[in-house]
């Protein structure tokens, strides 16, 4: 097989941060460590983070608030609201890091990220070793705790960094670039444990016999990706060390782009609907510029709460195709209000509604742009630039205005902490006597 990689060419690592947003809140509040603690989804509805302690106590990620509160209340559990600005810093302060350990570093998410150690002399002389220097060093600068998965393949170091989480001995620290010590794991491990094996792909393997990790490696790719897919083959492949999947160091730029929230109350007019759109118009231009594109497409939607037995229920989506792609705020925010005011309808309580941006394309020049065919807006780049370095700059920045207008629609955060690193008037305060 021609263009192979194989285990002997390749160390890939996979730095994953422990528990991401409640060690995150355990930096600035050192008090909470090894005490019990979760944070909350938006609005405060679901528990989507929970430490060590709470994961002892059988509560599941992703169960509804209301649901454990008995437990919450016994055991004392801290609760957080999402505090997504201090997470995004911190995350960006980790991969800093992780930078000046490899020259190719592929951000896999917010608390993730995969390395090439191929080319580095260091990890030669003493992985584990190189691996621990890692996990001491994002301890020490950042006060994040991180497990560290080695194996010759992205897959194997996804498998490395799971078992480095379970058991304690690893020392947070596992490579798997050894086959004796890859085989013994393999067999312990179950096969919904590999990285993209998803529940029910899961439940289809077990019917036909495969159980563990060692079960799927086992099996002949080629019939398997007639049986399954391609990435399943890969998946084979890569449980062998032969490496399919390579680091990708740049992003891909979005093709879709989706702004919508909850709100934490229900909305019954248009007046009360309308800020919410204009915000969640400007958050997702603001994405679209991020990564100079344009959009050719906007859609709307709104609806009510599905689970409200007793009320009547109405959803609804509009969308608009443009004549010139844009990335500018106050055009794609002009759409969105009238696509709005084409699909309410009174009577009913809101629960949600939305933004979507489609057809995105690379940027080219601005272009003259006709609205609904009866007005023409001069697209400013200059403009959306400036306001966009102001928000990076200054934490409460500037908006369009129609999203100040009212703001109770925002979700509730009743326990939300400080952004510590991000906002000069919420810096941590140490008091010397």
């Amino acid at each position: 097989m021609s263009g192979i990689i194989t285990q002997h060419d390749k160390l890939i690592g996979l730095v994953d941060c422990n528990n991401f947003y409640v060690s995150c809140e355990r930096v600035f509040r050192p008090d909470l460590i090894s005490k019990p603690m979760a944070v909350l989804s938006n609005n405060d509805g679901c528990i989507v983070a929970r430490s060590n302690e709470v994961k002892a106590l059988g509560i599941k990620m992703g169960v509804p608030l209301f649901q454990v509160q008995h437990l919450v209340d016994q055991h004392q559990i801290q609760l957080f609201s999402s505090n997504y600005t201090l997470y995004a810093d911190m995350s960006a302060r980790v991969m800093s890091i992780l930078e000046s350990f490899s020259p190719t570093v592929e951000v896999y998410s917010i608390d993730e990220a995969f390395l090439d150690f191929s080319d580095l002399y260091p990890w030669r002389q003493d992985p584990i070793a190189y691996a621990k220097h890692i996990k001491q060093t994002i301890q020490r600068y950042v006060g994040i705790p991180v497990c560290v998965g080695l194996g010759p393949t992205k897959t194997l170091a996804k498998l490395a960094n799971f078992a480095a989480k379970k058991w304690k001995r690893t020392g947070g620290v596992l490579n798997l670039s050894d086959p004796i010590r890859r085989e013994k794991l393999m067999k312990l491990v179950r096969v919904d444990e590999v990285w993209g094996i998803v529940r029910q792909l899961s439940k289809q393997l077990n019917q036909i016999g495969i159980h563990s990790v060692w079960d799927l490696a086992q099996q002949s790719p080629q019939i398997m990706q007639q049986r399954f897919s391609v990435v399943m083959a890969r998946t084979i492949m890569e449980l062998n060390a032969i490496s399919c999947l390579d680091l990708e160091t740049i992003a891909p730029d979005k093709q879709q782009i989706v702004c919508s929230r909850s709100f934490s109350r229900k909305l019954t007019s248009l007046q009360g609907l309308s800020p919410a759109m204009a915000e969640f118009a400007s958050r997702a231009a603001e994405k679209l510029r991020q990564q100079n594109s344009v959009t050719g497409c906007v859609t709307v939607f709104i609806r009510t709460n599905p689970f409200a037995e007793h009320e009547p229920q109405y959803q609804r989506a509009a969308s608009y195709k443009l004549q010139q792609p844009s990335q500018d705020s106050r055009i794609i925010t002009g759409i969105v209000q009238q696509l709005l005011k084409e699909i309410f309808r009174p009577g009913y309580s809101y629960q949600k509604c939305g933004v979507q941006l489609s057809h995105i394309q690379p940027q080219t020049a601005p272009n003259q742009f006709d609205l609904f065919g009866s007005q023409q807006t001069q697209e400013s780049p200059q403009l959306m630039q400036a306001i966009d370095q102001i928000n990076r700059r200054f934490p409460k920045g500037i908006a369009i205005a129609s999203t100040k207008i009212d703001q109770t629609w925002k979700p509730k955060a009743e326990n939300l902490s400080q952004r510590y690193t991000t906002d000069w008037r919420e810096l941590v305060m140490v008091c010397c006597k």
